[in-house]
């Protein structure tokens, strides 16, 4: 397992949870409180599944660097995020990523869906394709691997935009390149978003304990 691990690093990008900074569409419909609380626990989601891949692991913020947050130096090198927009910033960090390893997976820290099964799944899917991509149901992506640093994919793409990860797909196929598709998650970006989740966690709960359980 530690040979699998040492050739395979996963990047985590996060934005430093700050009061007022994080998730403001969030925040325009819940306040600032309920927004950074709801980060919260998608970061401490995001770590948990981070800590359970078979990876080394590369963390990075947005803005500084925490040495004493909850995010354990022991199993994470912490970096900072560098780049004149998100692609630049997704690109440099998966350039770092890739000096001395095999292959490197960069996820963000806002999809609650994300699992450690789906981590190990992009990382195998590595084994047999040029790159691997998470959907999202936004037409963005919430996870991106690859094998070798193939900057033109990141090149002036209108972020945050519906057209996002069809555009990285029609590049990809362009290199050429073969590509593995992950399952189609959704981020938490709006009420509605966090909301629909929450629905979907009840909903779950029901299933696997139904009413009068146990009797």
């Amino acid at each position: 397992m530690a040979a699998v691990a040492s050739r395979r690093r996963l990047v985590v990008f996060i934005k430093n949870p700050v009061y007022g900074r994080v998730k403001t569409r969030l925040a325009a419909s819940l306040g600032n409180e309920q927004a950074l609380a709801i980060y919260q626990q998608l970061l401490a989601h995001t770590r948990a599944q981070a800590l359970a891949c078979a990876a080394e692991r590369l963390l990075f913020y947005s803005d500084t660097i925490d040495e004493q947050d909850e995010w354990p130096a022991a199993f994470f090198t912490k970096h900072q995020q560098q780049g004149a927009d998100l692609g630049a910033r997704m690109a440099h960090a998966l350039g770092q990523a890739l000096g001395g390893a095999q292959q490197a997976v960069l996820i963000g820290s806002d999809i609650p869906g994300l699992s450690a099964g789906i981590l190990a799944q992009a990382f195998t899917a590595l084994d047999t394709h040029d790159f691997v991509l998470g959907p999202a149901t936004d037409g963005g992506y919430y996870l991106i691997g690859m094998r070798q640093l193939q900057p033109s994919i990141f090149e002036n793409i209108e972020w945050s935009t519906a057209s996002v990860f069809a555009e990285t797909s029609r590049r990809i196929a362009d290199l050429p390149a073969s590509c593995y598709l992950l399952p189609t998650l959704s981020d938490v970006d709006t009420a509605a978003d966090w909301q629909a989740w929450q629905a979907q966690i009840s909903e779950a709960e029901h299933d696997q304990f139904p009413p009068g359980y146990p009797d």
